[in-house]
């Protein structure tokens, strides 16, 4: 049974960023209360493992050779 191969289009920073941005899209039309903190959230940790991510990705952080 083989494999089906999935390309990603976006890059996880990005995938990240425009969720939280959809998330934050969502928040925005409910009125304030447990589901719309809940979802900001969720934006916010998206946000932040954007960052953490580019953080790992960046140029200073690799291993001596």
């Amino acid at each position: 049974m083989q494999r089906r191969r999935f390309k990603h289009v976006m890059s996880f920073p990005d995938d990240l960023a425009q969720e939280a941005q959809h998330l934050r899209a969502e928040a925005e039309k409910l009125p304030p209360g447990t589901e719309r903190h809940d979802l900001e959230r969720k934006a916010r940790q998206a946000e932040t493992a954007g960052h953490i991510d580019e953080w790992l990705e960046s140029p200073g952080l690799r291993p001596p050779e």
